[in-house]
């Protein structure tokens, strides 16, 4: 049997199946990752910072305007599309699978194929708010605001809902997404290296039958792994669909 097969049999026998997804799934949708050759933090910019520091709460604070430049430009999509990956595990909740998504990703691409159970550990780029008021923005008034977006009620500096560096996880979020890494029978970890905590940590919480992991490149959990298949995810759907 080979590992097509095998990965079609877990799914099919899986009550319970947790999709644990990084910047990899994304790819295939015209998104960027941040570590590859051609990712985000490999890129060059106009600003002459790192984009690490520029996507951090300090750099957001003491010079916004930078920020934001990076930000629209760098991080934001708003004409990605699902790929097949995640219209594939989207089709397995309307199937009748109890499915959680658990994901590092900001794009909301989840939710756009379908996906009614997503825990995002890092926010989207979709929700932003007011830091004085707590008025609530969509992607399309940051993109098209020139400059700093500001509150059009009380003018205070409009924030994106996104965990940058140095802030913490939100912990609602975070309790759930354990809790369904704890329960679930089968966990796939798809498009991540496993290298961002405390989201990589939350592998170490499974208790369940099969551990799955879908990556071009190796992670430090593959020795764990009862499959791993190191293959682009639209390719490896395409080949179980």
């Amino acid at each position: 049997m080979n590992k097509y097969e095998i990965l079609k049999n877990i799914i099919k026998e899986s009550n319970s199946i947790v999709v644990f997804t990084g910047a990899g799934i994304s790819v295939p949708s015209g998104i960027p990752d941040f570590r590859s050759a051609n990712g985000i933090y490999n890129q060059k910019t106009s600003i002459n910072y790192r984009p690490e520091e520029i996507i951090s709460h300090s750099f957001f604070m003491e010079h916004p305007d930078l920020f934001y430049e990076f930000y629209k430009e760098k991080m934001c999509y708003p004409k990605a599309k699902p790929n097949a990956a995640h219209k594939y595990f989207a089709d397995l909740e309307k199937q009748g699978k109890n499915v959680t998504i658990v994901t590092q990703n900001i794009d909301n691409l989840h939710q756009d194929a379908g996906s009614s159970r997503v825990y995002e550990l890092h926010g989207s780029v979709h929700r932003n708010y007011c830091e004085r008021c707590g008025r609530l923005f969509g992607l399309d008034y940051v993109l098209k605001y020139d400059g700093v977006p500001m509150c059009d009620k009380c003018h205070g500096v409009v924030k994106p809902d996104v965990v940058l560096y140095e802030e913490p996880l939100d912990e609602r979020t975070i309790n759930l997404a354990i809790s369904a890494i704890m329960t679930c029978d089968t966990l796939i970890i798809v498009g991540t290296s496993l290298t961002v905590y405390p989201a990589a940590g939350f592998v170490r919480y499974f208790r369940g039958h099969n551990l799955v992991v879908i990556n071009k490149e190796e992670t430090s959990y593959d020795n764990m792994c009862d499959l791993v298949i190191n293959e682009d995810v639209v390719k490896v759907i395409e080949n179980i669909k």
